[in-house]
């Protein structure tokens, strides 16, 4: 390899903190954790052509880390890492100083990291993305963290690239990109629409899982990370690490928090014939987790809780600090307000059992950063004993998927759904019990990434994953769908009407449940993926957001803008809080009564007639008075309802004039709810 740069200086250095810091204008210290290698080497490139300027040899150890100080690096050098030792598999031992690695500690790549064949089995050093070595400082103007509470969070989930690559208001050489996220234009809609939070599909550096490659399909969402440092180049327009920065300022500037999508359960590295590119050339045996057989450690056994080949070993010292690490850098560094946990069970498995006073919950619970951060767990893996909802600390939101199955089932029209449909809808109390956790623990959602959208939940049967290159195999089954009498795209007037009356009860069911609440980005914007439930692969117009919108889709945004401002205005629909419960004290406290469609009172044998369908109750402010009445008629025909006493407000009727707001409906007596419908109605108070 190349011969030293004879400006370089170098000397022993420091072992903390680990990976490159910088220490002067040109002075720079690396630490790396290799304990069981016997030679690490810096390797040093030009920024342009990637060619080699020095291998350098770290001239000290201490204990499990290896430390190298060296003056004279220009700014946006490049690096890898050359790391020497015994191989054997048998033993975990994956060392060949014949390949270079990245720094598990790298903050920015030079170029997003993808799998090539030919390259890789050369063991070409232009295989591996380098490092950069940069101090660029970055002006936040003061601008601080919009801190919203978790009771009033309406989070929206979004995709850097497909949210703006067919967006006219974009330009074109910002669309995909972490600047063209916040445009003007998306700005605008985010916060004409009301959300509060962005939460980003994996932007942490990924790489295309080797199989995709060659079908000619690649990784779009980005589960597959190979740093979780360095947010990836492929949304740079120029400088991924600035870019990003000033994304999430300028969001903040108008009050909308950036949540990420992280991925600390695997890594790209895969299982046994996977590549090396990092973890696994470094510390082979601590950052992965090996089933034993007879008490003996299988190093060529790989743990796979995640589906994805192997599974990182979070309770390992290492890796724990790892993890801890990079979370601490993207609250602090790159001022992003939280994050969602991509199969959050792997993190607490200890000794491979999910535990929730694992270490990783502690370390969190007690850093004074890291608890002030939103936290959000996907609370399963595929691992054995996989499913924990609501097993998570009081701290943590989780998705709530029952709260998802039971509002598509409801309005489904299946049978003896009713009493699950009011239990998810008022928070879910029987998994986040009322006196340990707050209602806003649970994460209410109608469709996520990974499934049909909303707009494909009303129009397909089965799933259409054809484009994946599984034959269909892949992606969930269960998907509570109603396709209203035709598969796929309809322009039969009935069908439309049906589709879209469908899709307002799911979202004014969405947007009044307790909880904190996820919206998937395009749902808004009637987007659909043609049927595909898994579009995981799919890099072009299948996932990118439509915007150019015809009547009905413009009326169904508008719908979704009025319930989310409803949302925001009576506060018993973000934070309720019944007389009985002690988890807060302090605060208004409501009244919940539930209504038989005649006006009287609901009694408990009512609960269990599998034939009832219609869900109807009121919520009173005991302070204030304030009383919001509910109705919901999944039934097939119309139903009387008899309104309580008083003379009520009509909020809404997702059957009347597409379900938008208009002129005030006052009303006294008995109401006829139309089949398939649902209505919100305020208690009007004199004076």
């Amino acid at each position: 390899m190349g011969l030293q740069v004879p400006l370089l200086k170098t000397s022993v250095g420091q072992p903390k903190p680990l990976g490159p810091s910088q220490a002067g204008p040109q002075l720079w210290n690396f630490a790396v954790y290799a304990p069981d290698a016997q030679l690490v080497s810096l390797c040093l490139f030009q920024p342009d052509t990637e060619e080699l300027i020095a291998e350098l040899p770290f001239a000290g150890r201490t204990g499990e880390v290896w430390h190298l100080q060296v003056d004279g690096i220009a700014n946006n050098t490049l690096y890898a890492l050359s790391v020497d030792g015994e191989n054997n598999p048998q033993q975990g031992l994956c060392f060949d100083a014949s390949r270079l690695l990245i720094d598990p500690y790298c903050k920015q790549l030079n170029r997003p990291q993808r799998f090539q064949a030919h390259l890789y089995q050369e063991k070409s050093p232009l295989f591996i993305s380098k490092g950069v070595l940069s101090s660029c400082p970055f002006d936040w103007q003061g601008i601080t963290k919009p801190q919203i509470p978790a009771e009033q969070s309406i989070i929206y989930e979004a995709h850097v690239k497909g949210m703006t690559m067919q967006h006219p208001e974009v330009p074109e050489k910002l669309r995909g990109t972490y600047l063209g996220l916040c445009h003007p234009s998306i700005i605008n809609h985010l916060k004409t629409l009301g959300v509060t939070s962005i939460q980003l599909l994996p932007v942490a550096s990924f790489m295309s899982e080797p199989r995709l490659e060659q079908m000619q399909l690649s990784n779009y969402w980005g589960y597959n990370p190979v740093n979780f440092f360095a947010p990836d180049p492929r949304y740079q327009s120029e400088d991924a690490v600035l870019e990003f920065k000033t994304m999430v300022r300028t969001f903040h500037q108008h009050g909308i928090e950036v949540l990420l999508d992280v991925v600390f359960n695997h890594s790209a590295e895969a299982g046994e014939d996977g590549p090396a590119l990092s973890f696994r050339g470094l510390a082979n045996r601590q950052y992965y987790l090996f089933h034993n057989h007879a008490d003996i450690t299988d190093y060529q056994s790989y743990c796979n809780f995640t589906g994805c080949g192997n599974t990182l070993n979070v309770a390992h010292p290492v890796t724990q600090k790892l993890v801890m690490d990079a979370l601490r850098y993207w609250l602090t560094e790159m001022q992003v307000d939280g994050f969602r946990f991509d199969l959050a069970v792997t993190l607490g498995r200890e000794h491979k059992r999910f535990n929730p006073y694992a270490a990783f919950f502690q370390i969190i619970a007690q850093d004074p950063v890291l608890s002030e951060a939103k936290l959000i767990a996907e609370p399963w893996d595929v691992g054995p004993f996989g499913y924990h909802l609501g097993q998570f600390p009081a701290n943590w939101a989780e998705l709530n998927d029952k709260c998802r199955d039971s509002f598509r089932s409801f309005w489904r029209g299946d049978k003896g759904s009713l009493a699950e449909f009011t239990t998810r809808l008022l928070g879910s109390r029987d998994i986040f019990q009322k006196h340990r956790m707050p209602a806003s623990c649970s994460v209410n959602y109608l469709c996520y990434h990974d499934g049909f959208t909303l707009q494909d939940l009303v129009s397909y049967q089965q799933k259409h994953n054809w484009l994946n290159g599984e034959e269909n195999r892949d992606g969930h089954g269960h998907n509570l769908s109603c396709n209203h009498g035709v598969e796929g795209p309809s322009r039969d007037p009935a069908v439309v009407a049906a589709r879209y009356q469908h899709k307002r009860n799911l979202v004014a069911t969405l947007l009044l449940s307790q909880g904190m609440i996820h919206w998937l980005g395009g749902d808004e914007l009637s987007h659909s993926q043609r049927g595909n439930n898994n579009a995981y692969c799919q890099d072009n117009d299948i996932s990118w957001l439509n915007w150019q919108l015809d009547t009905e889709q413009k009326d169904f945004l508008q719908f979704v803008q009025q319930l989310m401002a409803l949302r925001k205005r009576y506060p018993c629909l973000q934070q309720l809080s019944l007389l009985d419960e002690r988890y807060q004290l302090h605060g208004d406290k409501h009244l919940v009564q539930w209504y038989l469609p005649d006006g009287e009172l609901k009694q408990s044998h009512d609960w269990h007639d599998p034939e009832r369908a219609c869900c109807l109750f009121s919520i009173q402010n005991t302070r204030t008075d304030e009383t919001l009445f509910f109705v919901f008629n999944a039934g097939q025909k119309e139903q009387p309802i008899q309104l309580p006493a008083g003379d009520w407000c009509q909020l809404f009727d997702t059957a009347r004039d597409k379900g938008l707001l208009q002129a005030p409906n006052q009303q006294q007596g008995h109401y006829q709810q139309a089949a398939f419908s649902s209505s919100l109605w305020q208690l009007h108070q004199a004076g």
